[in-house]
């Protein structure tokens, strides 16, 4: 009989472990309610970092892109201005961008692979989570041009490493909400008129959520293509019929079937690449790509296509002028950080600039997966040579992964 996961042996177990005293860090997939977690969160929109203790209320479940929980803020410590919007006894979102599943990691990795040539760079790389993140700032704004309010879209708050699971994660707005109300549409031909924007007679167009939700997500994936964040806005493609999820309703909204909408993931988990769709919407997704010479769908944007809407709104952006030079700076390491055949094919051969990002991104990444500690990053960061040395002894199946713990990490 098949024992059911049980959060208290977990916890036994790990105490054990504590007691023996091992050097080996513990190995950990997931966390469960009533954990206690202490991380430096990193403020998305300037330096200010908090010290921030963490109880896990619940483990709300996990994908792709990674695990997402239910915490609440026990304590806060800064030296300098703390991170704003993050409150002592506050409820909050934290999605830690790791799988907890094996299975998914894996072919998550493998996708990304085949499509970067490199690791996936927003479990490891921080400028990489940082330039999501900022983006997500970006359309929270442009949400408040289109819908009315910026609660259209969950604000993210502080980003922070954990060298436990290996990830980048970050603490985001805790939304209280669900999906549509799930009722029987009798008259599926009058519905598919309604999508095709004839008028159609109400009594006959059952659910009034689903079309409610229907109509915000398309106008919501509209608008980040007219601001530049193509490839975020797959998330939110309804043909794809997986995107549903990304987009809650309020509670508290009544009845409204129109209000309380709220977009809530801008974390993409599978690479889309031209020659694997994975559902139908991907057909069309894969053509528009390849016309804006995009061969391989991840979460890229068009800073020159923000950049005019931000002109064309300007007095909505006023206090964000610093936020796009950071965005900027950003997105320069994170498309640095990988080979990216598709965009850097020939700046492979020449360019200085690309090869020192990937390199200095490459020790970042190994050190919050707890490959390198602070010492052997130190040491091993100081030479290129070493660096490549390191990343070759990646590849050999066993006893190249016992040479790299050894050589750069003392437990």
């Amino acid at each position: 009989m098949t024992q059911e996961y049980s959060a208290k042996i977990c916890r036994q177990l790990k105490s054990r472990f504590q007691r023996l005293s091992i050097h080996r860090p513990m190995r950990v997939s997931r966390y469960d309610a009533g954990d206690r977690l202490i991380f430096q969160v990193k403020d998305v929109t300037s330096i200010n970092t908090s010290q921030v203790k963490l109880k896990i209320e619940k483990f709300v479940g996990g994908g792709f892109a990674g695990q997402v929980y239910k915490v609440k803020i026990v304590q806060i410590k800064s030296k300098g201005k703390p991170v704003k919007k993050l409150k002592e006894g506050g409820i909050y979102a934290m999605k830690i961008l790791i799988p907890p599943s094996g299975f998914s990691k894996f072919f998550r990795n493998i996708l990304y692979w085949i499509g970067f040539q490199g690791p996936f760079q927003i479990q490891i790389n921080p400028a990489a989570a940082r330039a999501g993140a900022l983006w997500q700032k970006f359309i929270r704004r442009a949400a408040k041009i289109r819908f009315g309010e910026e609660k259209t879209v969950v604000d993210i708050y502080g980003l922070f490493e954990d060298t436990a699971l290996g990830s980048v994660g970050e603490l985001s707005e805790w939304i209280d909400g669900r999906t549509w109300r799930l009722e029987v549409d009798d008259r599926l031909d009058f519905l598919k008129l309604w999508r095709k924007g004839k008028k159609v007679n109400k009594r006959w167009l059952g659910s009034p959520e689903y079309r409610a939700k229907y109509e915000f997500m398309h106008e919501f994936v509209k608008l980040m293509h007219d601001m530049g964040a193509h490839e975020f806005a797959r998330q939110y493609e309804w043909s794809t019929c997986k995107s549903q999820p990304n987009c809650l309703k309020r509670t508290g909204s009544r009845d409204n079937p129109a209000k309380g909408m709220v977009a809530v993931d801008f974390r993409a988990g599978l690479t889309l690449l031209p020659f694997l769709p994975m559902s139908p919407g991907d057909f069309k997704l894969i053509i528009s790509g390849l016309f804006r010479g995009s061969f391989v769908q991840f979460d890229r944007g068009n800073i020159q296509t923000l950049e005019r809407f931000i002109q064309k709104h300007k007095s909505n952006f006023t206090d964000m002028m610093g936020i796009l030079d950071d965005l900027k700076a950003s997105e320069d390491i994170y498309r640095n950080s990988v080979p990216d055949i598709t965009h850097n094919l020939f700046r492979i051969f020449y360019s200085k600039k690309l090869w020192f990002t990937m390199l200095s991104s490459a020790v970042t990444g190994w050190k919050i997966k707890s490959l390198l500690d602070k010492k052997g990053s130190e040491k091993i960061g100081r030479s290129n040579i070493k660096t490549m040395l390191f990343l070759i002894l990646g590849f050999i199946p066993f006893l190249g992964g016992l040479i790299r713990k050894s050589w750069g990490h003392e437990a």
